[in-house]
């Protein structure tokens, strides 16, 4: 499961209560990174969310944006090193989680290496998926992004992965980004709470997520389609496929999600 939210104060709070409600979909692992003043602030381990986040942790996890993640290992192994989410330092500074599974990480993860000259440090497909939109970042070598920038590396990370994913993106100084495969089999939704001061955006594995913190559900990100939204709180959308399908996975529905859940406007219950 996973969940990203730009906002108009602290989001470290929210970001747990956000995870607790998508425990359901991981008990193995949790994690939470947020970023302040070109700063990350990493809390990821194995366990249950409410054993993972004391206090302590929750004061260090400062800033006005960030993603969380609560793991069920589907590649890898059980390891904490493989909880998410995962960050590289270059370019930008970038922190992803993801649900969902890379059906050729293993020939991608050796592309990166010996190709693009990426260090993998783990057998998860995450990290594949990161280091896959890093290098289509980096290839574009712009100081300063823009959407449009953002929309093209994600370009690139369709063209090159295969399997089903929904991610969830931080870059250092831009924003979050949420986006989902080609086919739509991962699922991923967004939602607007209204501040008074300007508009809070949310993207989460599952509508549940959204109602507990107030945030209205807007939609349903679309196959192949990504978000952006700048750390102002500006949203810009745009598709980044040519021919997007439409095949959510049936398991979200009889397995994987809450009952007061709405995925592709269908109501789990």
């Amino acid at each position: 499961g996973v969940v990203g939210i730009v906002s108009r104060t602290s989001v470290n709070q929210a970001l747990l209560d956000a995870l607790t409600v998508l425990q359901h979909r991981g008990q193995d692992a949790a994690g939470i990174a947020t970023c302040q003043d070109g700063r990350f602030f990493l809390r990821k381990s194995n366990g249950l969310v409410r054993d993972v986040f004391t206090a302590r942790h929750l004061i260090r996890l400062t800033g006005t944006m960030g993603i969380g993640h609560v793991r069920y290992p589907t590649a890898g192994g059980f390891s904490s090193a493989e909880a998410q989410p995962f960050y590289v330092n270059s370019p930008y500074g970038i922190a992803l989680a993801h649900n969902g599974n890379l059906t050729n990480a293993v020939s991608v993860a050796r592309q990166l290496v010996e190709s693009d000259l990426r260090h993998m440090n783990t057998g998860c497909d995450t990290e594949v998926l990161l280091n896959v939109f890093a290098y289509e970042l980096q290839k574009l070598g712009k100081s300063k992004l823009a959407p449009d920038d953002i929309f093209t590396a994600v370009r690139g990370v369709h063209h090159r992965c295969r399997g089903g994913y929904a991610v969830a993106v931080m870059i250092n100084g831009f924003g979050i980004i949420g986006f989902r495969d080609p086919n739509g089999i991962r699922l991923l939704c967004i939602g607007k709470r209204d501040t008074g001061e300007g508009d809070d955006y949310m993207i989460a594995s599952e509508s549940a997520a959204l109602d507990v913190l107030g945030f209205t559900l807007v939609r349903d990100i679309g196959p192949g389609e990504a978000v952006c939204i700048d750390s102002a709180g500006r949203l810009s959308t745009r598709t980044c496929v040519d021919k997007p399908g439409r095949y959510p996975c049936i398991f979200e529905y009889v397995y994987f999600a809450r009952p007061d859940s709405i995925l592709e406007g269908i109501s789990v219950y």
